[in-house]
């Protein structure tokens, strides 16, 4: 028997935790957040609202992730909205004198990454008061965000993105998904690029840009820079055309 093959990935592992939320288009905000980063599991933990999923202003603010609050779930305690998770990482920009280990996004991501396919869950606090100590302190970690010191105030949403950024690299890692937008050419070998190397030498002497008797350092800073750009086979014959007409215009070529 073949049993079904389950998503383990960050992705579906990944739960997010709104406590006491204020303003139902904070709520949408977040949600667009999590959907741009590939995430949909939302809990809010008594909003401070009756209609929080389905309000003008969150849905609005939600700008084409209305799938997210349809999905969402309201609970009544922040028990229930963790149930099943093996860590969670409160985020707030108040540090506490006795708090969980303090991380960054970057480093809390990448931790969440290797929780073997376990339930983890993000947890954000009201957009005026932050986290009540009674949660931060029973949580795996703090969650520090790194901001400029003479102003660290982030909106939910903001927060909520930048955590979802993290944990989509520390899933993926840096790979960038294929696409077939921008040209895509063959790379040149070495021996092609020599050839350029050679033509391009020529058509500078024969222009006298290069003496050939005083090379100096010309033709090393020339490979040294064309070494950068990571040669396209399609750009080594424009570059040789180019010599090509050079010599073609000089009478003692």
């Amino acid at each position: 028997m073949i049993l079904p093959q389950t998503d383990t990935s960050l992705f579906k592992r990944l739960r997010f935790v709104l406590v006491e939320t204020s303003h139902p288009g904070n709520i949408g905000a977040v949600a667009r957040a999590m959907k741009t980063m590939g995430f949909a599991e939302l809990v809010l933990v008594n909003p401070r609202f009756g209609d929080a999923l389905t309000n003008p202003e969150a849905v609005a603010f939600a700008s084409g992730a209305q799938d997210i609050l349809e999905s969402a779930r309201i609970v009544g305690s922040i028990d229930e909205a963790l149930a099943g998770c093996h860590f969670v990482a409160a985020v707030s920009a108040r540090l506490r004198e006795f708090s969980p280990p303090v991380f960054t996004p970057r480093d809390i991501a990448y931790n969440l990454a290797k929780e073997q396919g376990q339930p983890v869950a993000l947890v954000f606090g009201n957009e005026r008061y932050g986290l009540p100590n009674e949660i931060v302190v029973n949580c795996n970690a703090l969650i520090n965000i790194p901001a400029n010191p003479d102003y660290s105030s982030l909106n939910l949403a903001q927060a909520v993105q930048l955590l979802a950024y993290e944990c989509r690299v520390a899933e993926l890692g840096e790979q960038r998904p294929a696409t077939d937008i921008g040209f895509h050419g063959v790379a040149a070998s070495l021996s092609d690029i020599d050839g350029m190397y050679a033509h391009l030498e020529k058509a500078l002497v024969a222009i006298h840009f290069l003496d050939p008797d005083n090379p100096k350092k010309l033709m090393p800073r020339l490979k040294r820079l064309f070494s950068r750009t990571q040669l396209e086979q399609e750009e080594v014959n424009i570059l040789r055309g180019i010599a090509k007409k050079i010599l073609d215009a000089d009478p003692k070529k």
